[in-house]
């Protein structure tokens, strides 16, 4: 069965990531980028390629087989995790996964007014670029490097129906979870974290407390922007002029939308999400 590590784009889903795979993955809770293979993107290009008759060159062809592509993952009745943007819902009458491929999953959101200047940064966008992207409903992304292939497609839609497609769904158990949170009290998130997969996927192991603060240090952010600063690091981008990479870790904890906007623009972000961020208790 399935457990998804959701989220709206550049939300802290890797750093997320990070810390699962090295708890679960690894002998002591040490992170090595290697790990982070363990939990894949659903959906992407090996689950589709050679195995369903699709269209690489449609857009959303992909959507008409994610349920039966999560079947066949499921075949072996393993659990695994699997990282995802995507929506919880459907696209042009597909569903995205379902109670018999699914077990549970978790949902990290962050302050949009921080989440739009890491996607200034990793898709190399102006202010208002960045903005209309996160308000689009009808937004997808999809390896832009790769010419006339959307295998890779994931309907994301705008930043607020991503959460609460995650938030407001009742048929599959959901932990949510606010990046700020995590930042700030990691060991006792992460903890609560371990025990709701756990319980949910009936594992027996007691939380091994030695193994998560291992994983927390070594997949801290410093830790992390050092890694890719000496070798690189595996999920980073080209940039469009496929000159360079872009640094994934940019500011992370450091990403301050009071430091980097101006008061006007502050306040037309602040107004533009203004109900979610009450919501969310942001404000």
């Amino acid at each position: 069965m399935i457990f998804w590590v959701a989220s709206y784009p550049k939300s802290g889903n890797t750093w997320l990531r990070a810390l699962l795979a090295s708890y679960y993955y690894s002998n002591d809770g040490t992170f090595d980028q290697k790990l982070l293979k363990k939990i894949e993107q659903f959906p992407q290009k090996k689950n589709f390629f050679s195995k369903f008759d699709y269209d690489q060159k449609i857009v959303a062809d992909t959507s008409r087989f994610w349920i039966k592509a999560q079947e066949q993952i499921n075949l072996d009745k393993k659990l695994r995790f699997f990282k995802t943007h995507n929506i919880l819902g459907g696209l042009n009458g597909n569903q995205f996964t379902n109670t018999k491929n699914t077990i549970g999953g978790i949902y990290i959101v962050r302050d949009p007014r921080n989440v739009i200047t890491s996607l200034k940064n990793h898709f190399e966008m102006n202010d208002s670029d960045a903005l209309e992207f996160m308000l689009n409903k009808n937004k997808y992304t999809y390896n832009y490097h790769a010419e006339n292939d959307y295998s890779d497609f994931q309907f994301i839609s705008s930043w607020e129906n991503n959460y609460k497609s995650w938030r407001n769904q009742k048929y599959i158990p959901v932990k949510f979870i606010k990046y700020e949170d995590l930042n700030s009290k990691t060991y006792e998130v992460f903890k609560d974290l371990i025990k709701f997969i756990n319980i949910t996927s009936k594992n027996q192991n007691i939380f091994n407390k030695d193994k998560a603060q291992k994983a927390i240090y070594s997949s801290s952010f410093d830790n992390l922007k050092t890694i890719e600063s000496k070798n690189g690091f595996s999920e980073s981008v080209l940039s469009k002029n496929r000159t360079k990479k872009i640094s994934f870790f940019h500011l992370g904890p450091k990403n301050n939308w009071k430091n980097i906007f101006s008061e006007d623009y502050q306040n037309k972000l602040t107004l533009k999400f203004e109900s979610n961020l009450k919501e969310l208790n942001y404000i």
